[in-house]
């Protein structure tokens, strides 16, 4: 049974289907791409999978659970974290606070154990800052945990995004463009940060528009146009799909 199954997934604004019939499967320790030109439906088949949207009609089932109705606070608490195209950082906070606020997900002691500064609330603040100081290892930003988020080159910026998405200890991480406004070194070198994600055992589910990149990283690729899935499959077969290039890459692909 695949990590997240999407049946029959449709969503509908008025008269417009931004989502039709879309059926989809993410086999958990897998990086799954979707593609797609700009309004195509990506970021809101993102939307729908964390409860930002309802669905109109379909089905969203992760680990064997419907996700259909739950609330975005609840999707993150059973296991799944996103970033989103434009970078949602506390830009006033330190880079070491940004990634311990993602750990809030996890996190159980009561506003009465905080306020009361309780064995429990206290233990289960060094767990925080210990796993966030990891996370800020893991992604080479060490040196700056005391800084301002907004201070941050962008490129940091996108790696810090990812990695307080991490904190929560996300089965399925949902990556919005991740690439976004990054040079060509920032994007291959986070790309191989996606790639140690996954070795780390988080299922990857990703937009991003680079399609090089797409083609070097992804187990399979998922194509939309309008809405609706034109194409599937493992990476090369999909860059030379006839419908893809004539939708998205271009007849000089």
């Amino acid at each position: 049974m695949a990590l997240l199954e999407l049946r029959a997934l449709c969503k509908n604004f008025g008269g417009l289907a931004a989502v039709n019939n879309l059926t989809l499967d993410v086999q958990a320790g897998s990086i799954i791409s979707l593609i797609g030109p700009n309004g195509a439906g990506k970021s809101t088949v993102f939307n729908l999978i964390t409860g930002i949207y309802a669905p109109t009609t379909g089905s969203i089932v992760f680990e064997d659970r419907s996700l259909n109705g739950m609330r975005p606070d609840r999707v993150t608490a059973a296991g799944i974290a996103r970033t989103f195209q434009n970078i949602r950082l506390f830009s006033f906070m330190s880079v070491l606070e940004n990634v311990m606020v993602g750990r809030n997900a996890r996190m159980h002691a009561s506003i009465a154990d905080g306020a009361l500064r309780t064995r429990r609330a206290t233990r289960e603040d060094r767990e925080v800052e210990h796993r966030a100081r990891e996370l800020l290892d893991f992604f080479g930003l060490t040196s700056y945990g005391s800084e301002w988020a907004r201070n941050l080159p962008y490129g940091m910026q996108r790696r810090l995004e990812i990695a307080r998405a991490l904190a929560s200890d996300p089965r399925l991480l949902l990556l919005d463009e991740p690439g976004a406004g990054t040079n060509p070194a920032e994007k291959q070198a986070l790309m191989r940060l996606v790639q140690s994600v996954r070795e780390r055992g988080v299922t990857v589910l990703l937009i991003e528009h680079d399609m090089h990149l797409v083609m070097g990283i992804s187990d399979a690729v998922h194509v939309l146009d309008y809405g609706e899935q034109i194409a599937c499959g493992p990476p090369d077969r999909v860059r030379h799909d006839p419908r893809v290039i004539e939708a998205y890459l271009g007849k000089g692909a």
